[in-house]
């Protein structure tokens, strides 16, 4: 997807801006290249918001189609249990006036704003049919969250009885935003598993990016209460593969969403121990151009250092060295605008390669539950109302 389809389909509206508000980002997941599309199909997405407040957008991305998906019908609602909704809740989106749109191959499209007001920490669910397809889809694979599939179009049906088929993705929706104070704004978590919340329990909202968010809402001083969370478990800086590289999907991913205020950038170890020849340099080279990026963009870049990874079995003393001298850099450079530092948080007081165990997932990489919570505990919150 081009930079410019992007910042075209940011919501941007002049109603908003006379009223001293804006749009902000309330939740978001990275959009990846998924398996064929099927035809005929809709989609029930649950997804958790951060921020509250009014005019509700949603966004619809074929960021990685061959070929235009058109959505013939959009309703979104507040979730009772599973697949079933608040009663009158379920209310129909429109684009441009439309209630139906197509989008066409790398491109992604902004409803217009539903009326009412969406609660902070609050399930929404986005349901969608999908009239015609076919080619690769455009999703989140690994959402952590049990959403939900149907055959023929039951967009508008609030109980749970058409959408018997479980998925543990979230397809075409990658952003929810809403309309808020303009003093209110968004952090963006750009990362891989560790922030997409792999080993943090599923359906609850367990990862480290949930985490922070329920910090930033019951926060006071503090202007920054939107988060979404941008991780792609394998994702890498330098190297596209398990999705595409945080430098190429920066603007997609992170600059395009509206309201945000500061990038918190923790990535890295697969570059490491992927055994690919990747150096300090050349981390600090990726590190470098997402500052640059972000700040010409008037965000700020806190930087988070690499967790430990002793016991994984990638690991190797050469791979250690350079999450050393990478974690030196992020610490002390004075490159970044801020730092989070979960390595000092997470890792054990007898061998500092390793994760304690207390916070370890069982892998020896990735955190559980109450690792997702230490690392939330770590971030500065008065760090991420940097302005730029």
């Amino acid at each position: 997807m081009s930079a410019s389809a992007v910042r075209a389909a940011s919501p941007r509206t002049s109603a908003a801006s006379a009223s001293g508000r804006h749009q902000v980002v309330t939740w978001g997941a990275s959009a990846d290249r998924q398996g064929e599309a099927p035809r005929d199909r809709s989609y029930r997405a649950v997804v958790r918001t951060s921020v509250g407040g009014t005019g509700t957008r949603v966004r619809l991305s074929n960021a990685f189609g061959d070929r235009p998906v058109t959505f013939d019908s959009v309703y979104a609602g507040r979730r009772k249990e599973g697949a079933q909704l608040v009663g009158g809740s379920n209310r129909a989106l429109t684009f441009g006036g439309a209630g139906s749109v197509t989008v066409a191959a790398g491109e992604s499209v902004v409803s217009d704003p539903l009326s009412g007001r969406l609660a902070d920490g609050s399930d929404l669910v986005v349901s969608y049919h999908v009239l015609s397809t076919g080619g690769p889809s455009t999703g989140h694979g690994m959402a952590m969250q049990t959403s939900y599939a149907t055959a023929g179009n039951h967009t508008a049906e609030e109980s749970a009885a058409s959408w018997t088929d479980r998925t543990g993705s979230w397809y075409y929706l990658d952003a929810v935003s809403v309309e808020t104070d303009r003093d209110t704004g968004a952090v963006v978590a750009l990362g891989d598993s560790i922030t997409d919340g792999w080993q943090s329990s599923t359906d609850t909202d367990r990862r480290w990016p949930d985490y922070l968010a329920r910090r930033l809402r019951s926060a006071s001083g503090t202007g920054v209460k939107g988060v979404a969370n941008e991780g792609i478990s394998g994702n890498k800086v330098l190297a596209d593969g398990a999705g595409q590289s945080a430098l190429n999907r920066l603007q997609r991913d992170v600059l395009s969403q509206p309201g945000v205020r500061t990038v918190l950038l923790f990535e890295g170890i697969n570059d490491i121990k992927a055994h690919s020849g990747v150096t300090v340099a050349d981390l600090i080279a990726g590190y470098r151009e997402i500052i640059e990026r972000s700040h010409a963009a008037g965000t700020c870049v806190v930087g988070a250092t690499v967790l430990p990874f002793k016991g994984w079995s990638e690991y190797d003393p050469e791979g250690e060295a350079v999450r050393q001298g990478v974690n030196a850099f992020i610490r002390t450079s004075g490159e970044f605008d801020g730092v989070a530092d979960f390595d000092r948080m997470l890792r054990s007081p007898y061998d500092q390669e390793k994760l304690l165990p207390v916070f370890d997932g069982g892998d020896r990489l990735h955190p559980n539950d109450k690792g997702m919570q230490a690392m939330a505990d770590a971030v500065d919150l008065k760090s991420l109302r940097c302005d730029r």
